[in-house]
């Protein structure tokens, strides 16, 4: 709060006018400004122009006789932060009227209004500016430029262009912006031959940095992600400890091992970074990611434990993300709700209504945990829905077999002018088929491209021959994937034999099964199935002559996995392994129970006998 001062004087009032005042001091200090005759003074008038809005400004600064550039710096900005190009330049003009000359903040301020007006002519116009007056050697000006033709204009030739000609590049902040420019474009290459560059000069990137450079990784084809890890991961082997890039490359290599699936070798990485780099977030979330993204969801949430007890790091919404699907995984409803809870507690009071990725990672978490009610208080409370979080619900319903809610929520998305895209009509289909709505399913999947211009696809395709297979109609699911223009996968077949086994068909299930064979040799699931299907006909002998070509082809059975969150704990069990600490403890339990049943089961059959 400001004090009054007894004897006020300009200099008074310019301490007066640093930091935060609110609007009625502010009044107070513009009034004693007059009375003092400080009106002239320019600094007074800079730090008063700051507090104002333009048309105040504006009216503060025409009043100075003799204004020097910092006055025009102070009103230059507030119309830049306005969007009001225009004013800005027209005032920048008048510097040569007044015999003054711009400096590196009056070019700052100008390219920000240019940033944001998103406008080619006045980033030119400014520009050429810049280089009459010789400020294109600046470096700060620099950067500036490189940023409103990289992320502003998205004009990534002239941005490098401009960066290329700065004399002196060791300030990061150049770097980020073109590199921030080259991974917006999707130019996936651009970013990492700059971020090589960067390790030739022992530039450590910032945070921001290796945030577009992890990004520009996740748009990697295979191929190249496999040529990138091998660049990186032979560039590591030359960089020595006291590089300043070396553990930014780790970080790098953690995200690119765990895409390629050797999630072994990220945790190998990450347990190799200096304790220092690992109060940054970035190696947690990579980390993290990794587990995640190859289906291990325990070692995801142990590791996410152990960054909240260990790190001085606060998780952000990537995090949350991340940590989310990995509850949705093995169904851990505590943490997820705990997470639910930490971002309404924390600071991040109303991002779920705006943060869509974030609200959608927690519809999927509560719909996958079976907690529909959660799901859909989130999913109503988002401002503005789009097609991923309409998604998001329906097939939240779909897998809790609500088929009704899943079509109202559709017709709910047509009536608020939200496109619907091929994943709303797989999540449709599977709603349908998880509900048995024959007749609105196959209504919907024939209207897909007349109606929405969405044509079916083979994953289309495999909902509705599970559609048809589950009601019954299994001659029609037949021709409808006989009529299938592209080649047929597992999952239509599977489609089709989880139907004829529903309702035993052997005479469809044993030639299908070998069908669900053919398209995927070395998966176990099409032999577990056609297994089924002949011991449902009690043809022992092909059961086990099937069993002897597993091996043969050396196809496995996939091991059979469940988890259970115990205090916060996730214990897993994997069909076959007694790795458990508390394992013969669980197989003595379960052993009194099976004795109990057995014994309550006699009883039964006693009782059931003299009645």
């Amino acid at each position: 709060m400001h004090k009054h001062v007894h004897a006020p004087n300009s200099a008074n009032l310019s301490v007066l006018l640093q930091g935060y005042i609110p609007r009625s001091h502010l009044l107070q200090i513009h009034a004693q400004m007059y009375r003092l005759g400080a009106h002239q003074d320019n600094l007074i008038a800079t730090r008063l122009i700051g507090h104002n809005e333009s048309q105040s400004a504006l009216t503060i600064f025409h009043q100075l006789q003799r204004p020097n550039i910092f006055p025009f710096n102070a009103i230059i900005r507030v119309l830049a932060e306005e969007g009001l190009f225009s004013n800005a330049i027209s005032l920048f003009k008048s510097l040569k009227r007044h015999s003054l000359y711009p400096n590196e903040f009056t070019f700052s301020f100008l390219l920000k209004s240019c940033f944001r007006s998103k406008s080619p002519h006045h980033v030119k116009q400014l520009h050429t500016h810049i280089l009459k007056t010789g400020f294109d050697g600046d470096l700060f000006v620099s950067n500036g430029l490189v940023n409103v033709y990289a992320k502003g204009l998205k004009d990534l030739v002239s941005g490098r262009k401009v960066f290329d000609e700065i004399p002196q590049k060791g300030r990061i902040c150049c770097w980020t912006s073109l590199i921030a420019g080259f991974a917006q474009s999707g130019q996936s290459e651009d970013v990492l031959q700059l971020f090589l560059l960067m390790i030739a000069e022992n530039l450590k990137p910032e945070d921001d940095t290796l945030v577009s450079i992890l990004s520009a990784c996740s748009n990697l084809q295979i191929v190249d992600t496999k040529k990138w890890e091998q660049i990186f991961s032979d560039r590591i082997h030359y960089l020595d400890s006291n590089n300043l890039c070396r553990d930014s490359v780790k970080i790098i290599l953690i995200y690119l091992y765990g895409k390629l699936g050797n999630f072994e070798k990220s945790r190998e990485t990450f347990d190799g970074i200096i304790d220092k780099s690992k109060k940054s977030l970035l190696p947690w979330n990579a980390m993290i990611i990794a587990y995640v993204q190859n289906g291990c969801p325990v070692e995801a949430l142990s590791l996410f434990r152990l960054m909240l007890e260990t790190s001085s790091s606060r998780p952000n919404h990537i995090t949350m993300v991340s940590v989310l699907s990995a509850c949705a995984q093995i169904g851990d409803l505590n943490l997820g709700s705990w997470i639910h809870d930490y971002i309404i507690h924390n600071g991040w009071k109303g991002v779920l209504e705006s943060n869509k990725i974030l609200a959608t990672a927690l519809i999927d978490m509560y719909c996958k945990c079976g907690n529909l009610e959660s799901a859909k208080d989130i999913f109503d409370h988002i401002i503005s829905k789009d097609v991923i979080s309409f998604n998001a619900m329906i097939m939240g319903h779909a897998m809790n077999s609500k088929g009704e809610e899943a079509l109202r929520l559709f017709s709910e998305m047509r009536d608020s002018n939200v496109e619907p895209n091929a994943a709303t009509f797989i999540g449709v289909l599977c709603a349908c088929s998880h509900s048995g709505l024959l007749e609105a399913g196959s209504n919907i999947f024939s209207r897909m491209t007349k109606c929405f211009s969405v044509s079916p696809q083979l994953e289309h395709y495999a909902c509705y021959i599970d559609l048809l297979s589950r009601c019954g109609q299994l001659e029609q699911a037949l021709q409808v994937v006989n009529s299938i223009d592209f080649t047929t996968n597992k999952f239509v077949w599977g489609a089709l034999l989880g139907g004829c086994l529903l309702h035993s068909r052997l005479d469809f299930a044993l030639d299908v099964s070998r069908r669900l064979v053919e398209v995927d040799p070395e998966s176990s699931a099409g032999y577990v199935m056609l297994s089924n299907a002949l011991a449902f006909d009690c043809k022992w002998g092909d059961v086990l002559a099937l069993r002897w070509l597993m091996g043969e082809k050396g196809v496995k059975k996939q091991v059979g996995c469940s988890w259970i969150s115990i205090d916060g704990e996730v214990h897993q069990f994997v069909a076959g392994f007694q790795s458990h600490p508390q394992i013969e403890i669980i197989f003595y339990t379960l052993d009194q129970l099976l004795k109990e049943m057995k014994i309550s089961s006699l009883i039964s059959h006693i009782s059931w006998k003299e009645v």
